[in-house]
């Protein structure tokens, strides 16, 4: 299993890999709202006691601890063929006739790689859900169920993104494991996390909620569960379960000093796992809606402005800031501009950035949503049809062409006849991505590709798709800058 760490407020680390659980009994000990210690000491009944608070876990364990897996992984070592120098030539190479000083091409083989972490069963015929950081590099997989049975596993689909993957094994008459809400979970609710940690097979561990859509810069979506509950290098992609045995999350990662437990531990909720796994299923990558803007929480903003010297002029404390509208995109369409604060999507309240990150993530490009901002003091509500990364609508399937990294469409007859050209694109808005990298700008115009000519948005999709499926995986492009400059471009899409 590939483990990360990411330094965090001095020697804190975030740690990918972790996740875990045992079975626990917790009492509540105030009653008529007395401390506890006053209370007179004597033994507790059994009915008294059950009112009380009573949280018997063994059950959720029992019935969960079935339904998560072991995964190993190899990732095969890389053959590299390198020049060495003979040491002898210097001495012998002239009177044997080999001409001295001659390079040599030797090949090396770097040692396999092997790691190990968990995955959660979601349907009796074999569909498993892992974090992305433990199969996502993966040559060779192999997953062993509780019950001791082994099968190889196949990869259906990863998203970097969201730290998820999908796998599957041929089998049947899997224990599924019921799929809860994760929405519906509260501060302080019991939860407990099942995995493997350092290759123990079937822990369990008990902990609280102790907070919902924690945001830590370890991915580009993440709306976090975080859990008290005690997760370990080997636990990713283990089950994080509520008191009636339901997942309500997929564990990543953990915060710690050292490197193992010792503070808190963090899953993906199943709002954000659902939608991911239904696209890998149907489509192979996940179909991802983007409202297309940058921000943060307001609160920061406001504490941020406050150091400058500056009064916000706004009157709420919580939200998202925008802080840039992205070209071309669903919020700009719909009149979003810089300093405008989203306070709601769908009628549900949005108090920070994860929160929003979150409630996207569920919709795929061309579902409405109605979003609820604030410019100034005056409250706006507006209809917003989503988009994906290229500008449109449509589904995007095979190919992810999230990753050039522009927005097309057709030239007018008037740019066509001032270039003296009657095909191309222009590039009217550009992203970090493929052809940002190769220097391609905003106002280029893209006239061919692997020598067809590119008149339509769909001509540019299918080139890249065709590439993308051919031996070299290669895009030849001729272009044109809005001066008329001749430009080409070479993009490798193995890199």
């Amino acid at each position: 299993m590939k483990q990360t760490t990411k330094n965090w407020i001095g020697a804190v680390a975030l740690v990918l890999g972790s996740s875990a659980v045992t079975g626990a009994v917790v009492r509540s000990t105030v009653a008529n709202n007395q401390p506890f210690m006053d209370q007179p000491a004597q033994a507790m009944p059994t009915s008294v006691a059950a009112t009380a608070g009573l949280v018997d876990l063994t059950t959720a364990a029992e019935s969960t601890v079935g339904s998560v897996v072991y995964i190993k992984v190899t990732q095969t070592g890389k053959t590299q063929r390198v020049q060495v120098q003979d040491p002898f030539s210097d001495f012998f190479g002239d009177f044997f006739g080999f001409g001295g000083r001659q390079p040599q091409q030797r090949e090396f083989k770097q040692p396999d790689r092997h790691a190990a972490g968990s995955g959660v069963i979601i349907s009796t015929d074999g569909y498993i859900v892992t974090n992305n950081h433990v199969v996502g590099e993966a040559d060779e997989i192999e997953v062993k169920l509780n019950d001791n049975r082994e099968f190889k596993g196949r990869i259906i689909g990863c998203d970097a993104t969201t730290d998820l993957a999908l796998i599957k094994i041929d089998a049947k008459d899997l224990p599924a494991i019921k799929i809860g809400n994760s929405d519906e979970l509260k501060l302080g609710q019991w939860v407990l996390a099942v995995g493997n940690p350092f290759n123990l097979t079937s822990t369990v561990t008990a902990g609280i909620v102790s907070a919902k859509a924690r945001s830590l810069g370890a991915n580009n979506i993440e709306s976090f569960i975080q859990t008290d509950a005690a997760i370990n290098s080997g636990n990713s992609g283990g089950a994080l379960v509520n008191e009636k045995g339901e997942l309500v999350g997929i564990n990543a990662m953990l915060y710690s000093q050292t490197g193992s437990y010792s503070g808190y531990g963090f899953a993906i909720p199943t709002s954000i796992m659902n939608k991911v796994v239904a696209d890998l299923k149907v489509y192979g990558t996940v179909q991802r809606a983007i409202l297309g803007v940058t921000g943060t929480d307001v609160s920061n903003w406001i504490d941020s402005e406050k150091a400058k010297g500056n009064d916000p002029d706004v009157d709420v404390v919580e939200g998202v800031y925008v802080n840039q509208v992205a070209d071309a995109s669903a919020a700009e369409e719909a009149g979003l501009e810089k300093g405008d604060v989203v306070t709601e999507l769908d009628g549900k309240h949005v108090t920070k950035m994860s929160e929003l990150q979150e409630a996207i993530a569920q919709h795929r490009p061309g579902d409405k949503v109605s979003l609820t901002y604030k410019r100034g003091k005056k409250e706006h509500k507006v209809n917003v049809t989503l988009r994906n990364m290229q500008g449109t609508t449509k589904v995007m399937e095979e190919v992810d062409l999230d990753q050039m990294g522009v927005n097309l469409k057709p030239l007018s007859e008037e740019e066509q006849k001032s270039l003296g050209i009657n095909y191309g694109l222009t590039i009217n808005a550009i992203r970090n991505g493929k052809m940002k990298t190769a220097g391609a700008s905003k106002g280029t115009i893209i006239l061919q590709v692997n020598d067809q000519k590119m008149q339509t948005v769909e001509d540019w999709e299918e080139a890249v798709k065709s590439a993308n499926q051919s031996p070299d995986r290669t895009l030849w492009i001729k272009a044109i800058t809005p001066s008329g400059r001749k430009v080409s471009y070479v993009i490798e899409l193995d890199e």
